[in-house]
């Protein structure tokens, strides 16, 4: 436990802690104690956090998580949620960026909880343009989108870019940031997504329910498959001879499969010389800037599909899981 500074009293607060693992009902509302504020550490009054994959995975995962968890060396948090939006409460000694009352956004491990410990270079000043919800659902799907792009595709103004799962959470960060590139952007999802995609700016729009992108005869120049609903060889078709496809979305089939698929395209990249990159985005304070900048210059907006309140985290989690959801899911907190 984060030892307590000379003077600050224990207080309590609300959280949704991980008891057990299978589904969603593992997770309930406690009352916990809250972060103790310690050296370099930003102590913040969460006012939303955003539901990821890896909070669904977390509590479905059971055993194999636990071993990718324990093989990194990651601390065991029983509270859900890394992202997180709110006003800074306190701060630790030799913080010099933020003072109490500042707007901020980032990350903060176990952020499903009404005060989130984050360090302060995990954080940023709040977008001026955007709520706290819209703030929260920006860390790791930002992130992922815009390194899966710039840094790892390399995208070039021009290019045709082809986002595979662009309903989501990283795919509509993805279509926006592709177009703030300067891409030409095809975007496939569901037929309930179609409006939501065609409104971030998509100049076209697939509904792979009626229309398999794979057999149109397009070719792109990099290719972001965030829905991994297709085979590799399906995704390499409908590359151009020079295209790199970036994998950033887990098997939907969950357990082993979605360690089969990383290695298979590990292996298809060093035997067979194909341009596939698999990557987990990396928390990044320069990358949070150009986010918040892209947002503010009203070039990406953070879509939301629904947001639940903290006593109804549980339920966030599971329609999360349910595949269904529309963007951002995000638990909000009064």
């Amino acid at each position: 436990m984060t030892p307590t500074l000379a003077g600050e009293a224990k207080q309590t607060m609300r959280a949704i802690v991980q008891e057990g693992y299978g589904s969603a009902d593992a997770l309930k509302l406690r009352v916990i104690e809250r972060p103790a504020l310690a050296e370099g550490g930003v102590l913040v009054r969460v006012r939303a956090a955003s539901v990821n994959a890896l909070d669904w995975h977390s509590v479905h995962g059971g055993l194999m998580i636990r071993a990718v968890s324990t093989l990194m060396r990651q601390k065991d948090e029983p509270v859900r949620g890394v992202d997180v939006a709110g006003v800074v409460e306190a701060v630790g000694p030799n913080v010099t960026r933020f003072g109490p009352g500042d707007e901020v956004f980032g990350g903060a491990p176990a952020a499903f909880a009404e005060y989130a410990l984050a360090r302060e270079d995990r954080l940023a000043l709040k977008p001026r343009n955007v709520s706290f919800e819209q703030a929260a659902a920006v860390g790791v799907a930002g992130r992922t989108a815009l390194q899966s792009l710039r840094d790892h595709a390399q995208v070039k103004p021009g290019q045709r870019v082809l986002v595979n799962g662009a309903g989501g959470g990283v795919g509509t960060f993805a279509v926006q940031i592709a177009k703030a590139l300067g891409a030409r952007v095809t975007a496939v999802t569901g037929a309930r997504n179609l409006e939501v995609v065609r409104a971030l700016g998509a100049d076209e729009v697939v509904d792979y329910t009626k229309e398999d992108f794979v057999r149109r005869g397009e070719r792109y120049d990099a290719i972001l498959d965030v829905a991994a609903n297709r085979s590799l060889s399906d995704l390499r078709r409908a590359l151009s001879p020079n295209g790199i496809l970036v994998l950033v979305g887990a098997d939907k089939r969950g357990g082993t499969a979605i360690f089969t698929r990383i290695a298979s395209a590990f292996l298809r990249s060093r035997l067979l010389k194909q341009r596939i990159v698999f990557f987990v985005a990396k928390p990044d304070l320069e990358d949070l800037s150009v986010l918040k900048e892209l947002i503010e210059a009203g070039k990406v907006c953070p879509a939301i599909d629904r947001t639940f309140p903290l006593s109804e985290g549980a339920e966030a989690v599971r329609y999360l899981g349910t595949g269904q959801a529309r963007a951002k899911v995000v638990i909000t907190i009064d």
